[in-house]
């Protein structure tokens, strides 16, 4: 009964409030935590206003206009997050960041450190779980079914299908594939078609 109270009251509001949130509709995240540990500093405190999906209230979204996203990622949603997309940052779908993770697109120019270099994305595949205070250095590549270890400094791609970890990160094992069957899910919200197909294909 309260789970379905929070959705009828919360949980349209933060559906419409969050036009890129796409996760389970009930078991993930009560939506009134959302709404007052998340929407309010986001939009009443002016905490990463222009993120169209949660953040904490201790993570750092910058350029968020450069990044895209899949469903059942959230990038900054964990704690004390540091997402930096001036040089942009793709992100699949199934992404979860652990807390203290640092993902950093560009760095500040040798000659000029008022100014960013400018350097190709960064790409993150699908099924993506990053470890605590992991950081991602600009223009790395990280594969499909990939789990990066805490602590991990990367600063070169990760092919998929590896478990990697160290600093530099590197690949130390194969990973098993995900098998998680993303079809017995009950979404908070109708998903668009390319997510709709995503989610066909993971079983």
């Amino acid at each position: 009964m309260l789970t379905r109270l929070d959705f009828l009251i919360f949980g349209r509001l933060i559906n419409w409030l969050y036009p890129q949130y796409y996760r389970p509709k009930s078991g993930y995240q009560r939506y009134y935590i959302l709404f007052f540990h998340y929407w309010i500093p986001q939009k009443i405190f002016r905490l990463n206003p222009k993120v169209k999906w949660p953040v904490h209230f201790t993570s750092k979204v910058i350029a968020p206009n450069n990044i895209s996203k899949g469903i059942l990622c959230d990038p900054g949603d964990n704690i004390n997050n540091y997402i930096q997309a001036i040089n942009g940052i793709d992100f699949g779908s199934n992404v979860e960041l652990g807390p203290g993770v640092s993902i950093i697109s560009a760095n500040h120019n040798l000659e000029d450190l008022s100014k960013h270099s400018t350097s190709k994305k960064i790409t993150i595949g699908n099924h993506v779980w990053i470890g605590a205070n992991t950081t991602i250095l600009p223009e790395v590549t990280i594969g499909n079914n990939v789990v990066i270890g805490a602590n991990s400094l990367v600063s070169s791609d990760i092919p998929s299908n590896s478990i990697a970890v160290g600093n530099p990160c590197k690949v130390i094992k194969k990973k098993e594939p995900y098998n998680q069957d993303l079809n017995l899910i009950t979404f908070n919200k109708k998903l668009p078609e390319k997510f709709q197909e995503f989610v066909k294909s993971t079983f």
